[in-house]
């Protein structure tokens, strides 16, 4: 009976170990996915900057598809630089569109783009 009981204890501790890496992979690939997804953003906002018309609606579509895009994660990890990237990223979406709504259409938007590759830099594995 202990012997039971021993054995059913192991099991439960190493499916525990299990479903946590489990949930370790997974915030792992929504980080992945979600720095893919900015990429994309910040592709667009860097296309509707540099294009003839300058397009502050297009503008403001991309910002708020990295906006959208940063609060799914905000609470992916508790990674220290994958925070101040999101922080400064946040910061740089901010200012654009502030840029934008004063009438700037061509802001500068290097600190998006370098916020996105630190974004990149900290979810992609190895």
């Amino acid at each position: 009976m202990k012997r039971r009981l021993a054995l059913a204890v192991a099991t439960a501790a190493t499916l525990t170990t299990v479903l946590s890496g489990c949930s370790a992979l997974d915030t792992a690939l929504d980080c992945v996915r979600t720095a893919d997804a900015i990429a994309t953003s910040v592709s667009n906002l860097q296309q509707a900057v540099s294009s003839a018309s300058n397009d502050p609606t297009r503008i403001e579509e991309a910002l708020t598809s990295i906006s959208t895009e940063l609060g799914n994660l905000e609470n992916t990890t508790d990674d220290a630089d994958l925070s101040k990237a999101v922080d400064d990223l946040t910061k740089g979406v901010d200012s654009v569109r502030a840029a934008v709504k004063n009438g700037d259409t061509t802001p500068d938007i290097t600190p998006i783009t370098d916020a996105a590759g630190e974004v990149t830099k900290v979810c992609t594995p190895g």
